[in-house]
């Protein structure tokens, strides 16, 4: 089972649903801005991908931290951030058999999903 996770109003979402859907793949949504995100979650997917993949640097709620709060970023300052404030995490993040991919890419959903 393909489980989705991200925000159910932002675009790239909608891409990567669209996407899941033309393809007849079934897949649950997790939309961590409502029902929010584990620790242990965000921890295993930067095991996997990297902190680095995972926090969404360009989006509005990171940009408008202050300068203190995005100086001296370490994995561990990152996942609080991303737990404090969930729409700072990169979407959408997809997981299907063990296999983590974050942002929407279709030529890697081909691969790994299909």
């Amino acid at each position: 089972m393909i489980t989705i996770y991200g925000i159910k109003n932002c675009d790239t979402m909608k891409k990567a649903r669209a996407w899941l859907d033309a393809q007849g793949l079934a897949y649950a949504f997790h939309d961590y801005k409502t029902a929010g995100i584990e620790r242990g979650r965000l921890e295993s997917w930067a095991g996997k991908v990297g902190w680095e993949a995972l926090l969404n640097r360009t989006g509005t709620t990171f940009r408008k931290l202050p300068d203190a709060d995005k100086a001296g970023l370490s994995e561990a300052k990152a996942i609080a951030l991303m737990l404090a404030q969930p729409s700072m995490i990169k979407r959408p993040v997809m997981e299907a058999g063990g296999r983590t991919v974050v942002g929407f890419k279709p030529e890697v959903y081909g691969r790994v999903f299909a």
